[in-house]
């Protein structure tokens, strides 16, 4: 399928994607609107004091991260979760919390985020503080004011320390100096008893220095800090309204999208030109566009309503079937469809009168000894017809011919329904009959039944110059007119192309004509019409059956 083709079924169906991505839209919007706005923020805590520690050991490290972990899965906890409730006062279920609460570790740190959703931006803020409180609870993290009082009096024993350090340090080096001078073995054991003593109290004192030192500076791994409190958000974060409108009408867009082609996929019925000519091998000689009208009479434009625009088309039909016969003049022409109710009747109703106008001296026979329809279309009788000219043999079949409105136009009915319409019409009184009707006219013409359904037109086609197809837009199968052509190809039947029944306006009907009537006044006013042939316009005289004679 080319690009113009996706393009034209996007066309068609245009109205669709429009009505759906309208639909959808407009549904999420309202939906958005009446939907409760929800608003988030969170409380960032720390766990450990990793960060007041020159020189963190990787045990440290570690053991922080997997704490992190522990207390993000205990903030979302009962414990937590209802002591928070009850801090606040709060007449909440703890569970419907556990559904607004998010906590998650910053990948590669200490940081714990709280996240909090709620209806109202201050409840949300309020219960993510509680719930970071409570944590700080669960934690054997210290009471601030004790903590303080613990690192003065902590710094205030390091200090005592040092100096009794310094002093110690100052006093042994006098003691080795004495002892370097000593000439006496006591004097010499007296000094080293004292400067031992006194280098045992100075291990003492660095050792009790250095774990405070070690206090001071590591911290408790275990601890929780908050160092980012929660704020209390200006915008709800849902319903966004922008984005859900947004992409509800791109989602209705590609379903509508792909609905359309699984329809086109599906659908395998004629529709365009193109379609018949890939299908069937064909040309297509007509596209008629569908006319209005309840009863046979009303669509039968060609008599009634010369100048509707529809009737161009049935012009510019049979000026191509004149052209598509320039080697052997068509004087015997059957129309048929692959089914029934596919426009057949109407098509070779209006193409008698149209050929009739131009000029010829026209026969119209109901063939179709199955459902016969040309008598309703021209309210004629159809007490005698094809089959008892056939049966009781009468050999001037002339005299029995209907007239019609137009003077160049006769009808022969179908007549009484035989039993055998296939053998009737195979029969050696048919031939007959069909050289001796070529004789009175111009052209002949047949109206058949169905070429599916009964071998009618096969049986009935051998014996004429050619047959006309008659396919209905979106009616017609692919495969239905598939099987017709080659059913009457089978037995060497002329089939001479395809005339597009019904066709809408906007597939491309002959509403053109309306303004081609406008622009070309002149023209119809000097006594020519325009018409297209192949592609290329033809220039064709009008009769007017009221002004005009014509005797051939």
């Amino acid at each position: 399928m080319e690009l113009r083709q996706y393009l034209e079924i996007v066309r068609k169906w245009l109205w669709l994607v429009v009505l759906a991505v309208g639909i959808a839209a407009g549904a999420s919007l309202v939906a958005s609107l009446m939907a409760t706005p929800l608003y988030t923020t969170k409380t960032t805590l720390m766990v450990g004091r990793v960060t007041q520690n020159p020189d963190p050991s990787s045990m440290e490290i570690n053991t922080g991260q997997q704490l992190a972990a522990t207390y993000a899965q205990l903030s979302v906890r009962e414990p937590v979760l209802k002591g928070a409730i009850d801090s606040l006062g709060l007449n909440i279920n703890w569970e419907s919390l556990r559904n607004r609460v998010r906590a998650n570790v910053i990948p590669q740190t200490h940081l714990l985020e709280i996240n909090v959703i709620d209806s109202d931006p201050y409840r949300a803020k309020l219960l993510a503080d509680a719930i970071a409180q409570q944590l700080i609870l669960q934690s054997p993290t210290m009471d601030e004011s004790i903590t303080q009082e613990q690192l003065a009096f902590t710094r205030q024993l390091m200090d005592e320390l040092q100096r009794k350090i310094e002093d110690a340090q100052q006093e042994s080096i006098l003691l080795n100096q004495e002892l370097d001078a000593a000439n006496s073995a006591r004097a010499i054991q007296d000094l080293q008893n004292q400067i031992n003593v006194l280098e045992t109290k100075m291990n003492n004192w660095q050792n009790t220095y250095s774990q405070l030192l070690a206090s001071l500076q590591g911290g408790n791994v275990n601890a929780l800090s908050v160092i980012e409190e929660a704020s209390i958000p200006r915008r709800p974060f849902s319903p966004d309204v922008v984005m859900n409108v947004a992409l509800a009408a791109v989602i209705g867009l590609l379903l509508a999208v792909g609905g359309i082609f699984l329809i086109e996929y599906l659908d395998d019925t004629i529709k365009s030109p193109e379609d018949i000519n890939r299908t069937t091998g064909l040309s297509t000689l007509g596209t008629i566009s569908r006319i209005e009208g309840q009863e046979y009479p009303e669509k039968l434009v060609a008599l009634h309503h010369p100048l509707h625009p529809v009737v161009e088309t049935y012009r510019v039909l049979r000026t191509n079937l004149q052209f598509s016969s320039l080697d052997k003049p068509l004087n015997t022409l059957a129309v048929t469809s692959p089914g029934p109710s596919e426009g057949k009747s109407l098509t070779i109703s209006n193409l008698a009168v149209v050929m009739a106008h131009s000029g010829l001296r026209v026969i119209l026979v109901d063939a179709d000894l199955r459902r016969p329809t040309l008598h309703k279309i021209f309210g004629v009788s159809n007490h005698y017809g094809i089959t008892d000219i056939i049966l009781h043999g009468d050999t001037s079949p002339e005299e029995k011919l209907q007239n019609t409105e137009h003077e160049l136009l006769r009808i022969l009915p179908s007549g009484v329904l035989p039993p055998n319409p296939a053998e009737l019409l195979g029969s050696d009184r048919m031939r007959e009959t069909i050289y001796y009707l070529t004789g009175c006219a111009d052209i002949v013409l047949f109206d058949t039944p169905p070429a599916l359904l009964f071998a009618d037109p096969a049986i009935l086609g051998i014996h004429l110059d050619g047959v006309l197809l008659v396919n209905d837009f979106g009616g017609t199968r692919r495969s239905d007119a598939r099987k017709a052509v080659e059913n009457l190809r089978r037995v060497k039947v002329n089939i001479l192309g395809v005339v597009l029944n019904n066709v809408p306006p906007s597939a491309g009907g002959s509403y053109y004509n309306y303004y081609y009537g406008e622009e070309s006044g002149k023209e119809q006013r000097n006594g020519y019409k325009a018409g297209t042939l192949l592609g290329h316009r033809l220039r064709l005289p009008i009769f007017n059956p009221t002004t005009e004679k014509r005797d051939r």
